[in-house]
């Protein structure tokens, strides 16, 4: 099977070295982007090739909800051409990535499909998280984020992310539905009249928010990425393609002033603007500028890189140095759940032990389950997720989770694997995965059975927490032909754990056909579940 038909962690354990050249499509709701490079370090690369189409998928897309037809054969055709590029390269290994425009047309599974069958290229629609995700890796490669949290905003034609973020990850993000693209396409009835358009404008952006800093402490910075706000620190005479432009917040106000006097037609002749940006950069550099009013920044730092040099580094990243690939996104999927999970004011301390023992579970028992590291990060997302449905109520707090997570966004996760985490979770407590769910059957018999096989694992991690204590320090599991022993490692006083583990290792011993036994160190007797 050639390598870019391989499922996206099966490059894993490829005995891959430098050099190594990667390719990646950044498909936006204003243009697709292509960049291929040659990797000789983890952060080092030559550029072998990089194009740019004007295709603005978001057209209509804003206001119908599908994507048309012209825009489907424009964006097919580049992508043509990209894939030519690659085959000449010599390149195997790529991501493409399809943002707002795509992910939220009604249209895009058969448009994903098409682009399939007539590239070969597999197009993948990923959430605003996971775009905020690859523009940090790119961005802390450029800019020293150090310890301190900074302000990073990333504009698209159909979205904006903005995050709060230091050097190691980032630790709030929320992504608001206010591309420039969007902002053009649903404000289009203010007709020609530019003072009109700018009012509008300006009131609906004002709902953007950033949230307020611990006191005492400050934002270190404000970074910016996309091509409306190079084309900005251009046109105010700050251009540093090279490292990091820095835009004065005055002289985007000066920019803006001088867009909103100017006609389409004008930013064109005048400023040299091409025309699939003059139209948008105008929604654009206010919306930049409301976000460095609510951060009181009087500088906005451009590092002229976003999400196809994301894309590239974590590619690389997961060929090469698949170790530190998975450390990085357990690193990445703990902040993330982290920050949803006190979204809901969940037991932090409590989550992280039932994370803890699922995976030492997971990774002791790998002859027995066969599952993937995909499923590992699918069980570690649902276990620090498992009981944020008691924010609803305690009550059917398993069913409240299933809700929560499934209209939740993790970085690292497709919206489909968001259903494999819900479902996890979901499970953790209560009746086992049965025919008459129906979120569990909407899933296909391969995801069920996945799912099934977490949740089970799970249970047995969970129980070992009943009172939220954390006694148990360490576990070590032991199979043999008929029975799971697990020896616990912990305080005194764990009768509760093992009276709970009766109930909940049971799913476990139906899938496995094994019953499971506690053992705790430095003690003869034990107890059977």
């Amino acid at each position: 099977m050639p390598a870019d038909d391989l499922p996206r962690d099966a490059s894993i354990g490829l005995d891959i070295e430098y050099p190594v050249r990667v390719a990646c499509v950044d498909m936006g709701s204003n243009a697709i982007r292509f960049l291929a490079a040659e990797f000789t370090s983890e952060s080092e690369f030559e550029t072998l090739a990089g194009d740019r189409a004007a295709v603005r998928l978001g057209h209509g897309v804003y206001l119908s909800g599908r994507l048309e037809t012209t825009a489907m054969d424009g964006a097919v055709a580049a992508l043509a051409g990209f894939r030519r590029q690659m085959d000449a390269l010599g390149i195997e290994h790529y991501r493409a990535v399809a943002t707002s425009a795509v992910r939220e047309s009604s249209n895009r599974d058969e448009f994903i499909a098409r682009v399939l069958d007539e590239t070969g290229l597999r197009l993948e629609a990923i959430s605003g998280s996971e775009e905020a995700r690859l523009v940090h890796l790119a961005v802390a490669r450029r800019v020293p984020l150090g310890n301190r949290t900074w302000l990073l905003v990333d504009l698209g034609g159909g979205s904006v992310e903005v995050s709060l973020v230091d050097q190691n990850g980032t630790y709030w993000s929320e992504s608001h539905t206010m591309g420039s693209v969007r902002l053009l396409e649903e404000l289009t009835e203010a007709g020609t009249d530019p003072g009109r358009f700018r009012r509008l404008l300006a009131e609906y952006i004002s709902i953007l928010k950033v949230p307020a800093m611990p006191e005492g402490n400050t934002l270190a910075g404000y970074v910016a990425t996309g091509g409306n706000i190079e084309t900005l620190a251009k046109l105010g005479g700050f251009p540093d393609e090279l490292s990091v432009s820095h835009l004065p917040v005055a002289a985007l106000r000066a920019i803006i002033e001088q867009l909103a006097r100017l006609s389409f037609r004008e930013r064109v002749d005048q400023l040299g603007l091409r025309e699939d940006r003059a139209d948008v950069i105008l929604p654009a550099a206010m919306v930049y500028e409301r976000l460095a009013d609510l951060a009181g920044a009087d500088e906005i730092q451009v590092p002229h890189v976003g999400i196809k040099e994301g894309v590239l580094f974590d590619l690389v990243s997961e060929l090469v140095g698949h170790r530190d690939h998975e450390d990085r996104q357990d690193r990445e999927i703990l902040a993330s759940a982290i920050t949803v999970g006190r979204k809901y004011h969940f037991d932090c301390d409590h989550a992280m032990q039932v994370s803890k023992l699922s995976l030492r579970l997971f990774d002791q028992l790998r002859s027995l389950h066969g599952l993937r590291a995909a499923d590992r990060r699918i069980l570690h997302a649902a276990a620090l997720l498992h009981d944020i449905g008691q924010f609803v109520s305690f009550k059917g707090h398993h069913k409240h989770s299933l809700y929560l997570i499934s209209n939740s966004e993790l970085p690292n996760f497709s919206d489909r694997e968001m259903q494999l985490v819900a479902n996890v979770a979901r499970y953790h407590r209560k009746a086992h995965p049965a025919d008459h769910h129906p979120q569990f059957m909407a899933l296909d018999e391969a995801e069920r059975v996945r799912v099934t096989s977490l949740a089970s694992l799970m249970r047995v991690a969970d129980a070992l927490d009943r009172e939220h204590v954390q006694r148990v320090t360490d576990l070590t599991a032991k199979l043999s032909d008929s029975e799971l022993t697990l020896w616990l490692d912990g305080t005194a006083g764990l009768l509760l754990e093992g009276w709970s583990l009766k109930k909940k290792a049971n799913l476990f011993s139906k899938l496995y056909g094994r019953k499971v036994k506690l053992r705790f160190l430095g003690e003869e007797q034990g107890m059977e579940a």
